[in-house]
């Protein structure tokens, strides 16, 4: 009986320690907040986030502003599924998964030329690697600044193509989605001073 309660209780442990790990931070509008909650020696997000503006020039407060706008920090995200005949769930309307809600063909585009095979989207230092890889072939295809996050969400939304076709010109949607996540990263860059 003994050695079942202890199982148990390291069983529930590990249930907490695991949901904690995995729950979004619990402020996701403060940058300083974001990091100091997952600030740990494993996984540090802030860490991943500088060694891949080092890597690509991409600000993090950019890195931030896109990933808050996607999927709010949730590491599992998904788009809501379509509804048959109003109420039946049915499928996805698109590929998007993890923090970043890259799809599938592009996050194994991404792991090939990264040469990162067993990267993963619900993994916080992959997905914010693979952003900052995505802004940086934008900077390259499509000429936009590394530093323009309005532009930069502009072109992760409709794809490279996409943008370059000025699919978002009649998005008024979309226009706004990148206007909001321009003063995201204007909001995070001006807290990043001030808890450096």
């Amino acid at each position: 009986m003994k050695v079942h309660a202890k199982q148990l209780l390291l069983a529930s442990m590990l249930l907490a320690l695991t949901s904690c790990a995995t729950a979004p931070p619990t402020n996701t509008a403060n940058s300083c907040a974001i990091f100091q909650q997952r600030g740990g020696l494993v996984n540090n997000w802030r860490d991943a986030a500088e060694r891949t503006q080092r890597e690509f020039g991409v600000p993090v407060p950019v890195l931030m502003a896109t990933i808050q706008a996607e999927s709010n920090f949730e590491q599992h995200a998904r788009p809501a599924r379509t509804k048959l005949m109003g109420f039946i769930p049915w499928k996805r309307r698109s590929t998007a998964y993890g923090y970043a809600q890259a799809l599938d063909g592009t996050w194994r585009e991404y792991q090939k030329a990264t040469s990162r095979p067993f990267a993963s989207r619900s993994n916080f230092s992959d997905a914010v690697h693979f952003v900052g890889w995505y802004h940086n072939n934008s900077n390259r295809r499509n000429g936009i600044a590394r530093n323009d996050t309005y532009r930069l969400y502009l072109a992760y939304y409709h794809g490279h193509a996409g943008y370059a076709r000025g699919n978002w010109r009649n998005n008024t949607r979309i226009q706004q989605a990148a206007q909001r996540t321009a003063r995201m990263s204007d909001r995070y860059a001006a807290q990043l001073q001030n808890c450096r």
